[in-house]
């Protein structure tokens, strides 16, 4: 069975830094693509950064292009998201989830496990 474990969030002020880490178990995760998402109550969730496995390719949302920085470990299935200047918008749970290689990877619709979640709050 299939788990992601997050872990990393926390309260940090405006401008500064966290470091996410989801640790991922139960597959072989080389034709696997990982994301991270976040999710404001109210809102849709919405893409944040993700990987795949095939071909170490990473793409980024908009929001977070140049301040979010997100990377891996295959050996470990793990995968980490670098989250610096933080600002009051990214408050949010962060989720991590996994879907197959052929997925688009900003649908999150697409995928197939996610982790519990991690709060991640930002104050002014």
């Amino acid at each position: 069975q299939v788990q992601l474990v997050e872990s990393g969030g926390g309260l940090v002020a405006a401008g500064g830094s966290l470091t996410l880490s989801c640790a991922a178990s139960g597959d072989t995760f080389t034709n696997y693509v990982m994301a991270w998402f976040r999710h404001i109550v109210g809102k849709e969730r919405e893409y944040v950064a993700g990987l795949s496995w095939n071909g170490r390719s990473i793409a980024y949302a908009d929001s977070v292009e140049g301040r979010f920085t997100m990377s891996g470990d295959s050996a470990e299935n793990t995968v980490y998201l670098q989250m610096n200047n933080l600002t009051p918008e990214d408050t949010a749970v962060y989720y991590c989830a996994v879907g197959n290689s052929l997925i688009p990877l900003r649908d999150y619709t697409r995928y197939i496990y996610w982790g519990q979640g991690t709060q991640v709050t930002v104050s002014s």
